[in-house]
């Protein structure tokens, strides 16, 4: 990939979009509240994406006497997810991105997701250089009410 190709999997255009998430079927949510928190996006927005049909896969920054959620098991991290994983939808702030970049390219994830306020230049940087899509400050479950899902 040429040093300016990268800059083609930052998607921003609604058709750009649209493509991602049809093609996503596995979505591994990074930052994963728990149902005790059922007003915090990071709780609501899984749980509209699994009601819509995608497979979430919970990896919470907190819980750690979790082991369940929305059905599936709990991972600790991004990479010790043994399934392929179509998406990492990152709820994170901004400034605690960078400690999971490694951890998330280890994984090699087709796309990653930074939720409605999270943006990330420098880690989105990174990913697209490895030729992952990503998507900054947008809602996933906003785009997929879009999309009739």
């Amino acid at each position: 990939m040429g040093a300016e190709d990268w800059q083609s999997h930052l998607l921003e255009t609604p058709e750009e979009i649209g493509a991602l998430l049809d093609r996503t079927r596995v979505v591994a949510v990074l930052g994963m509240k728990t149902d005790d928190d059922p007003d915090e996006p990071a709780w609501f927005v899984p749980e509209y994406a699994k009601r819509a049909g995608m497979r979430v896969i919970p990896v919470p920054v907190y819980y750690p006497d979790v082991t369940d959620m929305l059905g599936e098991k709990v991972y600790r991290s991004v990479s010790a997810i043994p399934d392929e994983v179509d998406l990492v939808d990152v709820f994170r702030r901004s400034e605690k991105i960078p400690p999971h970049v490694d951890d998330i390219l280890a994984k090699r994830p087709r796309a990653v997701w930074f939720q409605l306020g999270i943006r990330n230049d420098e880690a989105a940087e990174r990913f697209a250089r490895a030729g992952i899509d990503v998507v900054q400050d947008r809602c996933l479950l906003v785009e997929l009410r879009k999309r009739g899902r």
